[in-house]
């Protein structure tokens, strides 16, 4: 007689188990339409896609600056009077800038449509950047997107225009300073507006602070508590590059660099205590 095993308390049976879903699994699409294991991402590229994407944003980019380009061309002159008569005002009664080289003034024009055309391809600029970074976070995590273009875009501009309005007449002014009479001020062109460009980069790359310090809180990466506690290391390697960025030697520059991005670190640690990864799964909770 043959003897049937009675089923284990441990494991018991289910239809399920009796008669498996022949099909393989396939994970749910998300919210966009794609397949993300159950995980929240957009999807796995390879890493030759990621060089692909990569030339893709690029070319895109390089877009927006040339539009941007084009764009100033047309209102070079204006743009350059703007740029240059607050220079020419604070020299001596009389003096001018003047250029020595037949294509230092043609070429003066051109760098400054380029630093004008980007700022006015920024927003696309950035957008292109967070196109590149957005399939590798979480779905819920994109609705960043906008306001990580607007901010990052509107610092920069921030950057630039703080530079112009406040941290490059400081500095000109204290080299204007030292004309008596004996020594008379006739600076070429192209040297004071490399000055000039190289303090706009400058505090327009370091304007993005905020939002890259937001990025990595979101990320889990960086805390306000990490923040604090380095805070001595990381006002020495302001000062150390508003020291390599300044033109002067006198501190003048580095003061007027150093002082409001120090600040910007301290609006910082807010944004990281306000909307860090461990506080927000704390108030989801």
């Amino acid at each position: 007689m043959a003897l049937v095993p009675f089923p284990s308390p441990a494991s018991p049976s289910t239809p399920d188990d009796e008669y498996p879903d022949p099909r393989p699994y396939q994970p749910e699409p998300d919210d966009d339409g794609n397949d993300d294991g159950g995980e929240g991402l957009s999807g796995k590229m390879s890493f030759l896609e990621h060089l692909d994407e990569l030339r893709r944003r690029l070319i895109y980019a390089v877009v927006s600056l040339l539009v941007g380009f084009v764009i100033s061309i047309f209102f070079i002159n204006d743009i350059f009077d703007f740029i240059m008569r607050p220079m020419q005002a604070l020299l001596p009664p009389g003096g001018t800038l003047v250029y020595t080289n037949p294509t230092e003034a043609f070429m003066l024009n051109i760098k400054i449509a380029l630093i004008t055309g980007l700022m006015i391809g920024s927003p696309l600029i950035f957008a292109q950047l967070w196109m590149f970074i957005a399939p590798g976070l979480y779905i819920h995590e994109k609705k960043w997107a906008i306001p990580f273009v607007l901010f990052s875009s509107v610092l920069f501009i921030a950057g630039v225009g703080f530079s112009h309005y406040i941290v490059f007449p400081i500095t000109w002014r204290f080299f204007v300073g030292f004309t008596n009479d004996i020594l008379t001020f006739m600076p070429r062109v192209e040297p004071a507006f490399s000055i000039y460009l190289r303090l706009a980069l400058a505090l327009g790359i370091t304007f993005q602070m905020p939002v890259l310090v937001l990025f990595l809180a979101r990320m889990g990466l960086v805390s306000a508590r990490f923040m604090i506690r380095n805070v001595k290391y990381a006002f020495l390697l302001i000062i150390i590059a508003a020291a390599v960025l300044s033109p002067d030697g006198a501190g003048v520059g580095l003061v007027a660099m150093a002082g409001p991005v120090m600040v910007l670190y301290v609006f910082s640690i807010g944004l990281a205590w306000m909307f860090g990864k461990s506080r927000l799964a704390d108030t989801d909770a």
